[in-house]
């Protein structure tokens, strides 16, 4: 994500390791489609330039890259020395001319160009004042341009009937986001960041993942999330290894789900978009 000056830190709370990037790449494939659906219902379009915040590793940014074509382009920038050569080779890798990636704070960022098109996703949620960052971030936009952030209510993750496991492993993530001082619950706060940053209006939606079976992603992603997170977890006392199981998490809340007929409810999670003065 998009860092801030000191004293005012956007932690990343998930760290950059090589396993952690893996797992940026397996959750934009598993929310590939809310963020295509957020982008044209914002209107991103062809031959529009793209700025996309707290990159990672370049999921959003390949997807907006697709939407404009090769008369638009696409920037993604991310604090973390880490992910944006990941992103470069994955873009290179893919035979995409039209995406780029810097290494850049997000605080202070001033494009060379006005911007049609700003997008973040899972971002907003590590800024202690994300109204700031995003009136900041609207005047780096052409008049008429749009801004669209995709974040998510962690703990309204649930499961129908009941699952004791899945809805733990969802407390534990959101307790561990709360503890370490970041918002959990960020997408419910779209439309009052928004206003605060005193944006038009926002539209929003929200979305969710419904999962069952014995071939659903949804157990693979949340092990993955765990894992990264696990260390913070003992660290802050939310969890213990032991009670964790990380190696054999992922088979758990499979058979959780499948023995009982379950159907797990992901978080849900919310677009808001808005458009500036022309």
């Amino acid at each position: 994500m998009g860092g801030l000056r000191d004293g005012e830190q956007g932690r990343y709370l998930l760290g950059h390791s090589e396993r952690e990037l893996d797992r940026l790449v397996q959750q934009g494939a598993f929310y590939a489609q809310f963020t295509t659906e957020l982008l044209q219902r914002a209107g991103l379009a062809s031959g529009m330039r793209v700025l996309d915040v707290g990159c990672g590793a370049g999921d959003v940014s390949f997807l907006a890259a697709t939407l404009v074509g090769s008369a638009g382009s696409v920037l993604g920038i991310d604090r973390s020395e880490e992910a944006i050569p990941w992103a470069r080779r994955r873009a290179a890798d893919g035979g995409l001319t039209n995406v780029r990636f810097a290494v850049a704070e997000l605080d202070g960022y001033a494009p060379d160009e006005p911007i049609d098109f700003i997008v973040g996703r899972f971002v907003l949620l590590y800024l202690p004042d994300p109204a700031r960052i995003l009136r900041a971030l609207a005047r780096s936009l052409r008049p008429g341009g749009t801004l669209a952030f995709h974040e998510m209510d962690i703990r309204s993750g649930h499961c129908i009937p009941e699952a004791t496991l899945y809805e733990t492993v969802i407390r534990w993530i959101s307790t561990v986001f709360e503890r370490a001082g970041f918002e959990p619950d960020m997408g419910s706060r779209l439309f009052a960041e928004f206003a605060k940053a005193g944006l038009p209006i926002p539209q929003i939606v929200a979305a969710t993942r419904v999962e069952a079976g014995t071939s659903s992603p949804g157990y693979a992603y949340l092990t993955e999330s765990v894992r990264s997170l696990s260390p913070m977890m003992e660290r802050l006392g939310v969890a213990t290894a032991d009670e964790i199981g990380i190696d054999t998490l992922e088979s758990r809340l499979c058979d959780e789900a499948v023995s009982g007929n379950r159907c797990l409810f992901f978080p849900l999670l919310y677009g808001a978009w808005t458009h500036v003065a022309k």
